[in-house]
């Protein structure tokens, strides 16, 4: 238990990993303002992005380029491109998803005249 702790505050960008995503889910569960639940949603999103860019770091890597096809190739020398892609597309689809969520809420408000998830189940009920 004790090398756990030692482990986690030698990488303190997982302890942060922890942190954000577990604010974020915070956030998401226990507000009723929907644009408060976007904002926790986009936190846990932000925190998965920081995960996968720190996790797929390395020391002493480059690009996987090859630029002769003489000398042997190493693969423990080159940094693995899929999780900066990932990453990209993560930003993406997170982006296009806090639009249509903004644009919901928006149109939600509209029909409503409130963004609180309890008064808008009332006027449902």
């Amino acid at each position: 238990m004790v090398d756990a702790f030692f482990a986690i505050f030698q990488r303190p960008n997982f302890l942060t990993f922890v942190i954000i995503f577990l604010w974020g889910f915070y956030i998401m569960v226990t507000r009723y303002n929907l644009i408060k639940k976007l904002i926790g949603m986009y936190l846990v999103q932000t925190s998965v992005i920081f995960f996968l860019v720190s996790l797929s770091t390395k020391k002493g890597a480059t690009v996987p380029v090859l630029l002769s096809t003489t000398e042997t190739v190493q693969a423990a020398d080159y940094a693995n491109p899929l999780p900066h892609v990932l990453t990209l597309t993560a930003i993406v689809v997170g982006v296009a998803i806090q639009g249509v969520g903004l644009a919901l809420c928006a149109a939600i408000y509209r029909k409503y005249g409130s963004l609180d998830e309890e008064k808008i189940l009332e006027k449902l009920e």
